[in-house]
C-alpha cells in the first residue's frame, strides 16, 4: 500500500462525513464539497492502485 492509496481512502472517508454533515445541517454547499472530496479521494486511491500494479509488474520483470 502506498501513500496515494492511504491519502485517497482518508479523503473519501472525510468527504462522506462532510456530505452527511451537510445533510444534517441542511447545507447543500457542504454536501457538494463532501461529494467533491469523495471524488478526489477515489481518484487519488485509483492512482495509487495503478502505481502498485506497475510496481508489481516491474518487480516481477
Amino acid at each position: 500500500m502506498n501513500t496515494d492509496q492511504v491519502k485517497g481512502t482518508l479523503k473519501d472517508a472525510a468527504g462522506k462525513v462532510q456530505q452527511k454533515t451537510g445533510e444534517l445541517i441542511d447545507s447543500p454547499e457542504q454536501q457538494a464539497k463532501g461529494l467533491a472530496k469523495q471524488v478526489e479521494g477515489k481518484t487519488q486511491k485509483n492512482v495509487g492502485d495503478a502505481k502498485e500494479v506497475l510496481k508489481d509488474k516491474i518487480d516481477k520483470a
